[in-house]
């Protein structure tokens, strides 16, 4: 086949013996699997770029893309928002509802802060995409990502970290160059780095201190670390890097409390995740007596039934959604009493605040230059991380069309389709290259057989062709589960 696509270019005979002569590892050199990495800094507020001096986003920026608005999905909470990142599904879609979670037909809690986490039945009813890439004959390597340690539709990612929130952060990273930098057959081609700042100083401090500024400009020095060393590994100029987070931070005040004991006997409900976003299960038959409790209770908080919860928000259809649902405004924080630890940052509220969005910023040979997009969803990133990875996207809730204008042009095309499976390895002893020759020889024949009818009909009047197209799948865009 490519001597004749040679020929029909007006290459000459000789060319074409050659071509068909060359060996298939330099026929594939040009087609390398494409590498990704995802970078999350947890809690990233996406107007801190500007907020104090941070030139390692700032180069990223200039090298490739800006996004300034990124739209998250609700609850804005962590564990919700990364695994909508490797799966392009809203909360209700992939079940990862919350940080802390209750599921009835499981009869089980779920919570970040145990070991329950680790239970492979919360997270497989989606497929991040660490999974995916592997059943496409690619590897994968987690550095802490929520959800990479835990065994999901039975894989691990190919290389991971099990999670330690004490291990440093360049450490991290040391972990992340080795399995991108691996032999071409061992080498990851899907990368997810996670770090627990500016998160946990947002917590803390208050996204309003001045105390933030150092922590933003020592998230843009690790981000720099980064780069370096991926540069001092060659891979900077070949790995597409994606640096964001999964929402951002809201400043709150001991002044702008809502005590649910003012309002409701706990002896009403179970009490299931924490402010802003509280989730309430009513003791049996008191359903209707809890909402009208809590309904106009407090100006400040909203009460939702579930089947009443705004289908912009996407939260309705999961089984784990609890059936009451109580939302502060921004600002605001809903406690039993005020006896709790109370926090001055915070964040799970309206995905529609600006105070709740992360940043995105992303370079590579996939992406455009010095290119500022307005907005984008979050759900928006898987299609458009498996047309950068040259696969098939799962059914999810994002659109490639809406984020490909990131992409250099060469790298909108109609469809992904998956990477070649990696040749196996021969043996000593193998034949491959005796059939190798045999093929060889065929191929000579058939491309002389070939010349000789093109020359041949070279002399003949000429006739129309008849036209020859190709069809191509349909992409499947905003698919709503």
């Amino acid at each position: 086949m490519l001597g004749l696509v040679l020929l029909r270019g007006g290459c000459s005979a000789l060319l074409c013996l050659w071509a068909l002569f060359l060996p298939v590892d330099s026929l594939h050199a040009v087609n390398d699997p494409p590498q990704l990495l995802l970078v999350s800094f947890d809690g990233f507020r996406w107007d801190y770029v500007d907020r104090v001096p941070t030139p390692n986003f700032h180069s990223i920026m200039d090298e490739g893309v800006y996004v300034e608005k990124v739209e998250n999905v609700y609850i804005t909470k962590t564990f919700s928002n990364h695994y909508s990142l490797v799966t392009g599904l809203y909360s209700e879609s992939h079940g990862i509802v919350g940080n802390e979670m209750y599921d009835p037909a499981l009869n089980q809690s779920f919570s970040m802060e145990t070991d329950s986490m680790y239970n492979s039945r919360w997270w497989e009813e989606a497929v991040p995409l660490w999974v995916t890439i592997q059943k496409a004959g690619g590897r994968s390597g987690a550095a802490m990502w929520p959800g990479s340690d835990v065994k999901i539709h039975g894989m691990y990612p190919s290389q991971y970290l099990p999670y330690n929130a004490s291990l440093p952060f360049e450490s991290r990273v040391e972990h992340i160059i080795e399995w991108f930098s691996a032999p071409k057959q061992e080498a990851v081609n899907f990368g997810v780095l996670y770090w627990e700042e500016p998160d946990e100083s947002g917590h803390i401090l208050g996204p309003q201190s001045p105390l933030m500024d150092g922590v933003i400009a020592g998230i843009d020095e690790k981000l720099g670390f980064l780069i370096s060393e991926l540069k001092k590994a060659g891979l900077y100029e070949k790995v597409n890097l994606i640096v964001t987070s999964d929402h951002g931070m809201a400043q709150l005040s001991p002044d702008k409390i809502i005590e649910l004991d003012e309002y409701v006997s706990r002896d009403l409900y179970t009490w299931v995740d924490k402010s802003p976003v509280v989730g309430l299960i009513p003791n049996e038959g008191k359903l209707n007596e809890v909402y009208s409790l809590l309904a106009d209770a407090n100006p400040n908080m909203v009460a939702y039934k579930k089947e009443e919860i705004p289908e912009r928000l996407h939260y309705q259809h999961n089984i784990r959604i609890t059936p009451i649902i109580l939302e502060a405004k921004e600002g605001w924080t809903i406690m039993q009493n005020r006896t709790g630890p109370f926090m001055l940052g915070n964040h799970g509220y309206d995905n529609a605040l600006q105070s709740m969005q992360p940043v995105f910023v992303a370079r590579g040979p996939a992406f455009r230059q010095n290119y500022v997009k307005p907005s984008m969803r979050s759900v928006d990133l898987y299609p458009l991380m498996c047309q950068i990875l040259a696969i098939s996207a799962l059914p999810n809730n994002g659109s490639l069309s809406n984020v490909q204008d990131l992409l250099s042009p060469e790298m909108i095309l109609p469809t992904a389709t998956p990477p070649p499976p990696t040749p196996p390895t021969l043996s000593r002893y193998s034949y491959a290259p005796v059939v190798g020759s045999f093929l060889g020889v065929v191929m000579v024949l058939g491309f002389l057989v070939v010349y000789v009818v093109f020359v041949t009909l070279k002399q003949r009047p000429s006739l129309k062709h008849r036209r020859w197209e190709m069809s191509q799948p349909l992409l499947q865009e905003d698919l709503q589960l």
